[in-house]
């Protein structure tokens, strides 16, 4: 049994874009697992509308 795993796991979430209004995306999160528990996100990113891979931190949560 190992210890410390790497878990990716893709979720939809509704964001806000200025240009788009109200967005459905998935979003992809990479975590660090110790024993099964998450407790580090090393990374999240999305897939635009129009297929780009983007990072997260540019994009506010809809309201």
């Amino acid at each position: 049994m190992k210890l410390i795993s790497i878990k990716r796991e893709t979720k939809p979430e509704v964001r806000f874009t200025k240009k788009m209004g109200a967005l459905s995306i998935n979003v992809t999160y990479i975590k660090k697992q110790f024993l099964n528990i998450p407790f580090k996100t090393l990374h999240k990113y999305r897939e635009t509308y129009y297929g780009e891979v983007k990072d997260c931190d540019n994009i506010s949560l809809a309201r």
